[in-house]
């Protein structure tokens, strides 16, 4: 069985398109796990209606749910809410997901070994309206580590994980101010685990004005905003998750403790550990000009 998890918050708008779009699975093999973060809307109720249509057990609202942790953390203590469940699935308040989402990710994540696996897939960028589709983009560069440190190419409202990657995202707490989706895929790289990454859509990705993260359509779009948020919060985070690996290093491949060590290094340094760093394999983003601005940012400090 799958075991959705979702964090709600002020939802009423969007809400019951995307639980209507959990009913219209073709993979009906799924339970609902939800907590709402504080809502002052009417989205406690919609979550009741559900609940009761779907009949016991089918969606269960965990018991510390009502007082705001943010969305990472929420998300994060979902996660560590999912028991023993084979799949875990992931899922923001106010996409729409295709009927197919869950049986490609099962279909996907299905295989020999008992080894920790973390999906995502490509989504349909929409309007508010669930209008004018446009196709995210593909990774031009392969997940893994350390690439995971410098940019989250894993679509929380896309990813689905297996026991073993659920497993390790539960030992290693996510530090603050971290997101839920970036935070799996670093700790399930970190870890040897599998990231895939499915070609095809499986969600309508919203992007409105309430979006706690939005998804730039361009690669010039996304450096413009990077750009504009200046350095300050980046290089905290990546400070922050690197920390908190180190922390736990105990539970990290011997090639994840070498790297790591190594980026630590530079981060805490002055500039020449800062290049030795920069010179760690698979220290890059996705793209030449979002690389370049990275490096320029590590370097600098």
């Amino acid at each position: 069985m799958i075991t959705i998890l979702l964090s709600t918050f002020n939802g009423t708008r969007f809400l019951p398109e995307q639980l209507a779009s959990f009913a219209a699975q073709t993979d009906q093999d799924w339970r609902l796990l939800w907590r709402d973060d504080g809502s002052s809307d009417s989205t406690r109720e919609i979550m009741a209606s559900f609940a009761a249509g779907l009949g016991a057990g089918r969606c269960v609202e965990v018991a510390h749910s009502g007082f705001h942790l943010g969305a990472g953390q929420s998300f994060l203590a979902l996660l560590a809410e999912a028991g023993d469940a084979e799949l875990i699935a992931f899922a923001d308040q106010d996409d729409v997901w295709l009927p197919e989402k869950l049986a490609r990710a099962r279909a996907a994540l299905r295989g020999p070994g008992a080894g920790a696996r973390l999906y995502t897939a490509r989504q349909y960028l929409v309007d508010a309206a669930l209008q004018g589709r446009k196709l995210s983009a593909l990774p031009a560069r392969k997940p893994g580590f350390p690439a995971c440190l410098t940019q989250n190419v894993v679509h929380g409202n896309t990813a689905v994980m297996n026991r073993a990657a659920a497993d390790m995202v539960n030992r290693i707490p996510g530090p603050s101010g971290t997101v839920h989706d970036w935070w799996s895929y670093i700790v399930v790289s970190a870890c040897g685990g599998a990231i895939t990454i499915d070609p095809e859509p499986v969600v309508l990705y919203r992007q409105h004005k309430d979006n706690l993260i939005g998804s730039p359509r361009t690669t010039v779009a996304r450096a413009l905003g990077a750009i504009r948020r200046g350095p300050d919060i980046f290089m905290t985070m990546m400070r922050r998750h690197v920390r908190q690996l180190e922390a736990h290093g105990d539970l990290l491949t011997a090639a994840a403790r070498a790297d790591l060590a190594r980026i630590s290094a530079g981060l805490e340094g002055g500039f020449a550990p800062r290049l030795s760093a920069m010179r760690c394999p698979g220290l890059t983003r996705q793209t030449v000009l979002e690389n370049l601005l990275f490096r320029l940012w590590f370097v600098l400090g």
